[in-house]
């Protein structure tokens, strides 16, 4: 057994691993390096280098979290209505919620943070199939969402929704709009009548 498969080397692990998504929520990739994830997380410097192999391992680390995470929010979100999602608008929220994030705080700033991690990645090709596979699980629950609110979205209709919500988002975005979830909502609600 090595130090970093004991109970105290898996959450010092942990530790770094929300450290590292916490930085990437507020600042991008650029926020994320060994000294800024050690200082956040409380640890020694050489920690970072210990349990990751490379700053590369770390990102990637903290991007499976953070999706899967959100994942697991979002499927719990579905699992918790009582009833099937009736109307557009529930629907409409709902799908809203899984593809730009919970609305926290200044929401044009969380989504437009979302977005620059998710354009950045494709600068990084080791992230791509992390990046595939969950937006692959993602597809899913959106699929699944549409189905228990009685929506008829197959695969191909649902792409074309995506794009139609990260076309508003982008727009919205270099409009300095300080709602581009409005926008999105507004696409998409037409889009879904």
């Amino acid at each position: 057994m090595t130090t970093a498969s004991t109970p105290k080397g898996e959450r010092r692990r942990h530790a770094l691993v929300v450290a590292a998504v916490e930085l990437l929520i507020e600042g991008g990739f650029d926020a994320v390096r060994h000294r800024a994830v050690a200082e956040r997380a409380g640890l020694p410097l050489a920690s970072t280098t210990y349990y990751f192999e490379s700053l590369d391992e770390l990102i990637a680390a903290a991007i499976e979290h953070h999706g899967s995470a959100e994942l697991a929010r979002g499927r719990a979100r579905l699992e918790a209505l009582t009833e099937p999602p009736r109307g557009g608008e529930h629907l409409v929220e709902l799908m809203l919620d899984q593809l730009l994030g919970p609305v926290v705080g200044n929401d044009a700033e969380a989504v437009l943070l979302r977005y620059e991690r998710l354009v950045a990645t494709g600068r990084r090709p080791h992230l791509r199939p992390l990046m595939l596979d969950l937006g692959a699980e993602l597809r899913a629950l959106l699929l699944d969402t549409a189905a228990r609110a009685g929506a008829e979205i197959d695969a191909a209709r649902l792409e074309q929704l995506i794009a139609l919500v990260d076309g508003a988002v982008v727009n919205a975005l270099i409009e300095v709009n300080p709602d581009p979830r409005a926008a999105a909502r507004r696409m998409l609600r037409e889009a879904l009548a």
